[in-house]
């Protein structure tokens, strides 16, 4: 297919222009905490410190991941690298357990412990943003921490019956209860980003037992997490990779939409659009960084970006809906910002890597959602929750669950993608 590379240079600018004037000023002009270290993350819909007095492993990790990827890729001036910086000495001095090993869940604005379990979820950002930040600044803290939580998974983690990963533990690494503890379940979403971790580690570290380890958490994804048939993520398993109703951890990431439920509405039979693409790209990604033939995963890739560029797009509205059944239809049409995110990625790599003339007008699609509905033009960042037709439902700017990893990583990304589009290079483009 050829594209209007008129029409590709509009987006590219439109997409850099936020990114540089917006978005990332909206992170750079409020997180930095420097009366207590780390960052502050949690904003109401003005872009004002709800007050919080919570700092995640989850939302300090990925705001080192999220300054040190947009260093990396030129942006900042250097601002970028010294809140890094910031972020990575909290981390280490606050929130590295020096007793048993591995960062706490939680601690407070001063950086008090306030929950102090092991949770593998947050262990995949860890490794990712500390390798990412060690590949864009030289600072070898960063591997060095990576390493060690990646050598504490291997040693406390992994099932050595069944394989993959446990993910729920406490402090001294004994594995939680099971049931709502969630020590006895795995799941996509923690084995997925070990996935895009271990491609930073390895592209940072370069040791083949970090690529090793990418290459059997791929595997375990694809025969494992996968469904046979329709080639979708599901969700949570039992230890014996029998597939398990999606319940509710004690310890949750992005369950707050359902309330105090349980068990998930179709909690039998449901896959992520967003996961389903995001799983396509990250590992047609991790292809790239090992140096391996694409054309061994091409099948599965394309499997599941397809299904949730049919399922997951809205053709009437645009945008991206939340979920539905392995199938194919559509259970939740509300929008949530990280879906628009990993699908705006997804489609400019599909396109990239399969040339189908499918993938960019769903990229144009979910571009102009995003651009035209999920940004809060007052602040900068994107509303966490919208209707079908893109009203706000959720209107804080930022909490542990939704910071910056998603919407800048985006722009990064996308922009990455729309520059090798746009280029005189690219043989599919005309004037």
């Amino acid at each position: 297919m050829t594209i209007d590379r008129k029409q590709v240079s509009a987006y590219l600018e439109e997409a850099k222009t936020y990114l540089t004037t917006k978005l990332l000023p909206f992170w750079l002009d409020r997180c930095r905490d420097d009366k207590f270290g780390g960052f502050i993350t949690h904003f109401d819909k003005d872009g004002n410190d709800s007050g919080e007095n919570e700092k995640s492993l989850i939302a300090q990790s990925r705001t080192v991941y999220t300054m040190s990827s947009a260093h990396r890729a030129g942006y900042g001036s250097g601002k970028c690298a010294e809140f890094a910086k910031h972020g990575v000495d909290f981390l280490i001095d606050k929130m590295w357990d020096k007793d048993y090993g591995g960062f706490y869940w939680t601690v407070d604005r001063k950086g008090d412990v306030a929950i102090d379990k092991k949770i593998l979820y947050g262990y995949s950002f860890a490794i990712y943003s500390l390798s990412e930040y060690t590949l864009a600044t030289g600072d070898p803290r960063g591997l060095e921490y990576a390493e060690k939580i990646f050598d504490l998974t291997q040693k406390y983690c992994v099932d050595t019956m069944y394989g993959g990963y446990f993910e729920m533990f406490e402090r001294n690494w004994d594995l939680c209860e099971p049931g709502g503890g969630g020590g006895d379940r795995k799941t996509l979403d923690a084995h997925m980003h070990l996935m895009e971790a271990f491609t930073t580690l390895y592209e940072c570290s370069g040791k083949n037992v970090h690529r090793r380890k990418l290459l059997e958490d791929i595997d375990i994804l694809i025969k494992r997490m996968m469904h046979p048939q329709y080639g979708t993520g599901i969700p949570q398993f039992t230890s014996d990779w029998q597939v398990a109703p999606q319940i509710k951890f004690d310890i949750v990431w992005g369950w707050d939409r359902f309330g105090d439920s349980g068990q998930k509405p179709n909690a039998d039979d449901n896959t992520s659009a967003g996961h389903n693409v995001e799983f396509a790209w990250l590992l047609a990604h991790a292809t790239d960084i090992m140096g391996i033939d694409f054309e061994q995963y091409r099948n599965v890739i394309k499997k599941a970006m397809d299904h949730g560029m049919k399922n997951g797009i809205d053709l009437e509205y645009g945008g991206v809906y939340v979920e539905g059944p392995h199938s194919g239809g559509v259970y939740d049409r509300e929008k949530e910002f990280w879906q628009q995110a990993e699908v705006m990625i997804g489609m400019l790599a599909g396109f990239l890597h399969f040339g189908s003339e499918k993938y960019w007008p769903a990229y144009l699609n979910v571009h102009r959602f995003v651009f035209d509905k999920v940004i809060n033009r007052e602040v900068g960042e994107w509303w966490p929750l919208l209707t079908r037709k893109g009203k706000p439902v959720w209107t804080h700017m930022s909490h542990s669950w939704k910071v910056n990893y998603h919407s800048v990583r985006a722009m990064v990304q996308c922009i990455k993608r729309l520059e090798k589009l746009s280029s005189k290079k690219y043989a599919g483009a005309r004037e």
